[in-house]
């Protein structure tokens, strides 16, 4: 069984494509317009072992909000859809990931339940290139929205922009890619008590 999704979102604002296969070998094609977010998607993909392909022409002549924004529901749908049933998985993964002087530390719980908790250093530049650093979070929390995910991140500590949020990326995705790994002791079991995720 093949564990993909495939969202298109369009809006007056952004025209948007995300595949995703949970099952791949981390190939990936990402354009958005936004050189750094780019860079992130491609950890993302890279380190998750997800193929992914994504394709985004937003109203960048605006600013990138938009941009980022849409991507990030988009491919929190995508996550979504890709998942399935989430019978055999693991559920929950945590990593954590340094870059250089920086840290992160990220816990997944692919509840059914959409909740962010997210803290990183206050004192960062505002700016990687065109990429606002303000939206590091506004990423987070639109992916959950729509993967409907427990996710936490903690940055404890960093000095430079680029790493500190490129080692959230990084570690979001090892923690992903092992909470939604079939688990070989869980065949044909949902992981909860509950009955239903």
């Amino acid at each position: 069984m093949t564990r993909v999704g495939r969202v298109e979102r369009t809006t007056k604002e952004t025209a948007v494509l995300v595949e995703i296969d949970l099952d791949g070998t981390g190939q990936v094609d990402v354009s958005t317009g936004v050189g750094f977010y780019d860079h992130m998607l491609d950890q993302l993909g890279r380190h998750g072992l997800f193929d992914l392909r994504v394709k985004t022409d937003g109203d960048l002549h605006i600013d990138t909000h938009h941009t980022i924004e849409d991507t990030a529901l988009a491919l929190g749908a995508a996550f979504k859809q890709a998942l399935g049933d989430k019978v055999g998985i693991y559920r929950f993964g945590n990593c954590t990931v340094p870059l250089d002087e920086s840290l992160a530390q990220v816990t997944v719980d692919l509840s059914g339940r959409p909740y962010l908790v997210h803290t990183e250093p206050e004192s960062m530049a505002p700016m990687i290139g065109s990429y606002d650093t303000t939206m590091t979070r506004h990423i987070f929390e639109s992916f959950v929205a729509q993967a409907q995910i427990a996710l936490h991140i903690h940055v404890p500590y960093g000095r430079n922009a680029h790493h500190i949020v490129e080692c959230q990326f990084k570690a979001l995705a090892r923690a992903l890619r092992y909470a939604s790994e079939r688990d070989p002791r869980a065949a044909g079991i949902l992981p909860s008590t509950k009955g239903a995720l």
